[in-house]
């Protein structure tokens, strides 16, 4: 699904050079190569503060620790999307509430967000799933008529943009009352190990994440909040920070990638190609997923599987019917379009390293399959 070597091969005498320098300095925890990378981040983002941590997952469940949410305040996400994002919810004895997404661009729906809030409410996490945002506009007038939080889960989506009905852009992850991402390898800025940040405007909230990061102390041995122990290393910090200027052009090429799975598949019965929201810098295709309907998916994933063609399944299981986090109070009939997904998505490769030749065989095999 991903070519990491073919992308480290393409900048591998810098990426070596940077490690090596750690390697000299001996600084391997919350060295200038971290501060470096934070640097560098807050200046591509056009956001105040950047701090880095152990890795996504972390940084989701910090966020919500520097909020102050407290056990039992309802967190409403997206049903469809990955474990995490529900996950911190519980671990910190918040209530998740989990809601329906949208048909087209699978990011969660503004109408069913309305429907899910109560008293109890205290948060909103729209995750801007597989490379593109959800609608941050309706989401931030939502939270502030409700005095909600907004906490945006941009793991799968650095470098994407949005566009807000009076023309004004802002990056994936800055439009929030915090956001989180993952730099794992997979990501579209992915380090060599298990890496992540939060961003934020808030000079506050900033201070708060920066204590919790690191045990609760601005000043050592002195434990002000309660934290946790979540620092991105210097190693991957170099790695990242070697691979950032490079982000935009990475992006590029997953654009033309896709646009080339797009001119494929466009006249394709049965299958509809990823929606777009916005203008061309408004998705980064961290996963290119097709909607394939009337045709039988798990065959073509069998089937591609035997002709060495990688593809994924995200995600097979609707959080509201995993064991861990089934709940009585949801029903089914609010789910309609998330229990529809799980039937019919299938994820094709997406890298920086794809070429023509790989995506017309990748294509021509699909094809060949629904045609029989």
């Amino acid at each position: 699904m991903v070519d990491l070597k073919g992308q480290y091969d393409e900048i591998k005498d810098l990426v070596n050079t940077s490690i090596l320098e750690v390697l000299e300095t001996t600084a391997y925890i919350n060295g200038p190569k971290v501060h470096q990378f934070q640097k560098n981040l807050e200046h591509y983002l056009g956001v105040k503060h950047v701090i880095p941590c152990a890795n996504g997952t972390d940084a989701l469940q910090i966020a919500m620790m520097g909020l102050g949410l407290k056990p039992g305040d309802e967190v409403i996400t997206a049903d469809f999307t990955f474990a995490a994002t529900v996950e911190v919810i519980a671990l910190l004895q918040l209530t998740p509430v989990l809601v329906d997404v949208n048909p087209d661009d699978f990011n969660i729906s503004i109408e069913a967000i309305k429907k899910a809030i109560t008293p109890k409410t205290k948060a909103i996490v729209p995750v801007h799933l597989f490379g593109q945002c959800a609608n941050m506009e309706a989401i931030m007038e939502i939270a502030e008529a409700h005095n909600l939080f907004v906490i945006e889960d941009n793991a799968q989506a650095i470098g994407a943009t949005y566009t807000f009905k009076n023309g004004k852009k802002a990056q994936a992850g800055t439009m929030g009352h915090v956001a989180s991402t993952s730099f794992f390898p997979s990501k579209n800025l992915g380090c060599y190990g298990d890496g992540g940040a939060i961003f934020t405007n808030d000079d506050a909230l900033a201070h708060t994440i920066r204590g919790i990061v690191n045990h609760g102390m601005y000043e050592r041995y002195h434990h002000d909040v309660v934290g946790v122990n979540s620092r991105l290393d210097s190693v991957q910090a170099a790695v990242l920070d070697t691979k950032l200027p490079h982000l935009d052009t990475y992006n590029n090429k997953r654009r033309a990638a896709a646009t080339q799975y797009d001119e494929a598949f466009k006249n394709i019965e049965g299958i509809t190609i990823p929606h777009r929201n916005g203008d061309g810098d408004s998705h980064v295709f961290h996963q290119y997923t097709l909607q394939v309907k009337g045709i039988d998916r798990d065959g073509l994933v069998k089937h591609l599987n035997e002709k060495a063609i990688p593809c994924g399944v995200y995600y097979p299981i609707p959080l509201h019917k995993q064991k861990a986090y089934v709940d009585s109070r949801y029903n089914e009939a609010d789910f309609p379009v998330t229990n529809q997904l799980v039937k019919d998505v299938i994820s094709l490769p997406m890298h920086t390293e794809l070429d023509a030749e790989q995506i017309e065989f990748i294509t021509s095999t699909i094809i060949k399959f629904i045609n029989g």
